[in-house]
């Protein structure tokens, strides 16, 4: 017999588990891994009292996140919560709430077995070992830092109520995007309410790409999670990394103190808006001189300082957080008597606006100065492909401007409905930012406005097409049946440089694409109306 060194034997493999010495193999093969077995007996005896997750919030986040830690997890119990009610329902049924590619699968091998939704909020915080708060955090509309700090009401509230209903003790994890600070102050109100139940305080940022949030769950670049530097912080932060390290690599699971985990939320979406922003910025330039963005753009992102990606010049970002996060930052460093950098920041959202203002007047400027009366194909309304969130879509602007200006808008996107349409053209930005429960139950429906089952639909009889959303079908439309169907002098304005320029302008189409050269027909159009 000769004792040697040995691999992991599959029939013995315990996940995480590394196996570097007293392997023995023996002559007929056979391996002795008595120490193993005994190990993840252990393992396995500790874990009969199941983990158990509750996550407050069935949105865009709270969603997808737990779905896949239950997917990864099967020794852990995930709920996600919700007072509002017709999301929970429409959870637990074959059509989910949200559109996100792969979303549908990871949810129906979980739920029931160690996945559930429900409304019942207090009794599943009450049970929970680690509770995830996922509220909206929108922009303050009125009173202190109004237009620019975070509305922090519901997860106020939120805290409140964890604090009120807990039995034990528990890890509250941070998954909104928040202030700089906001563990400290959801810190003291579950620690004045405490009762004697221990609360530790994680924040735990997401860094989700809507569209792509499954692929980014299932092979994250990183997982940030910040706690206190106490023995008591360091156990809840390990806790949280032991959740991750099921399918995560530890070197990806970067661990620092609460300010930095909160902080870097905000920086890294304030570096991803203000590429877009420059990139746009440029795009007026390249209009203004005949250079081409996309060439400018290829040849900045060969240089491996700067990178290729976030690059791609369009009518405007959008998506639930860069404007408000952005915006969050800005008063943060107001506050901080810091104004340069406010000032700095605050640019990269002004930029974002007339961005989408330069695309309406190029619009209504290039069709003889006026679209009233006139029919506009609005294709895409969603904020980006892949997704069905409109929120801060670029495509509320455009076509708010060209309401304005009395258009008639006939629109189509795969994945959004007519009511959610409806509902962000009619309603104030401050009632759209309320939770479902809390909005106008029919907004006032807009007589400019219909909604198309296909691009074919919505472009006939239309003056002009106007791309706001770069979904792949657009990208391969019949536009010869299209422009057949169209008044002349027929329109293209692409807002997401995704059209064959050459080939529409063959066919007949006068074409604006952002940061092109431009059209012959336009270079004699004021760029302004």
């Amino acid at each position: 017999m000769m004792g040697v060194p040995y691999p992991s034997h599959p029939l013995f493999h315990f996940e995480n588990q590394k196996i570097t010495k007293h392997t023995i193999l023996f002559d007929d093969g056979w391996i002795c891994y008595a120490f193993i077995f005994v190990h993840g007996m252990i393992g396995y005896l500790l874990h009969i009292d199941m983990v158990k997750i509750c996550c407050l919030g069935a949105g865009y986040v709270g969603g997808p996140t737990m779905a896949v830690i239950a997917l990864k997890c099967p020794d852990i119990e995930v709920v996600v919560v919700d007072i509002f009610e017709p999301r929970i329902i429409a959870w637990n049924s074959d059509h989910l709430p949200i559109y996100e590619p792969g979303l549908d699968d990871v949810v129906k091998q979980c739920r029931g077995k160690n996945l559930f939704f429900s409304k019942d909020v207090e009794k599943h915080v009450a049970e929970a070992d680690i509770v995830f708060v996922s509220v909206n955090t929108p922009t303050k509309t009125q009173g202190l830092g109004a237009g620019k700090a975070a509305d922090l009401a519901y997860w106020e509230s939120a805290a409140r109520m964890i604090a009120d209903v807990s039995r034990t003790d528990k890890i509250v994890v941070e998954k909104s995007t928040v202030p700089v600070k906001t563990a400290e102050a959801i810190e003291k109100i579950l620690t004045h309410n405490s009762k004697g139940i221990n609360f530790q305080i994680l924040s735990n940022p997401e860094f989700l790409a809507e569209g792509t949030a499954i692929q980014d769950l299932f092979n994250p670049d990183r997982v940030l999670i910040g706690g206190r530097e106490t023995p008591e912080g360091k156990k809840a932060i390990q806790a949280l990394k032991d959740v991750y390290a099921h399918w995560v690599p530890v070197e990806r699971i970067i661990c620092t103190n609460l300010w930095s985990a909160e902080l870097s939320k905000l920086a890294a979406n304030a570096f991803l808006a203000q590429r877009i922003s420059s990139v746009n910025a440029m795009s007026a330039l390249c209009e203004a001189t005949g250079a081409d963005i996309s060439q400018v753009s290829h040849a900045i992102g060969k240089d491996t300082r700067i990178g290729s990606k976030f690059l791609n010049a369009s009518v405007g970002f959008g998506g639930s957080c860069f404007q408000k996060d952005i915006l969050n930052l800005v008063y943060i460093c107001e506050c901080n008597g810091l104004p340069e950098v406010a000032s700095y920041w605050k640019q990269v959202v002004q930029v974002n606006e007339y961005q989408k203002t330069r695309f309406v007047n190029r619009m209504v400027s290039s069709m003889f100065n006026t679209v009233s009366g006139k029919k506009i194909a609005i294709l895409g309304f969603a904020f980006k492909k892949d997704t069905g969130d409109t929120r801060e879509t670029p495509a509320i602007g455009v076509c708010q401007g060209l309401l304005g200006d009395k258009a008639i808008l006939s629109i189509y996107d795969p994945q959004v409905s007519q009511e959610q349409i409806q509902r962000d053209l009619s309603m104030h930005k401050s009632e759209l930012d309320r939770p479902p429960h809390l909005q106008p139950a029919s907004p006032t429906a807009i007589k400019q406005v219909t909604c198309a089952w296909d691009a074919y639909e919505a472009a006939k009889g239309a003056h002009g097409i106007c791309i706001l959303t770069e979904w792949d079908e657009f990208r391969t439309l019949d536009y010869q049946k299209i422009y057949d169907d169209m008044q002349k002098p027929a329109f293209v304005f692409d807002g997401r440089n995704v059209v064959d320029v050459d080939k529409l302008r063959q066919i007949g189409f006068i074409v604006y694409t952002i940061g092109k050269p431009l059209d012959a027909w336009l270079k004699d159009m004021p760029a302004v109306a």
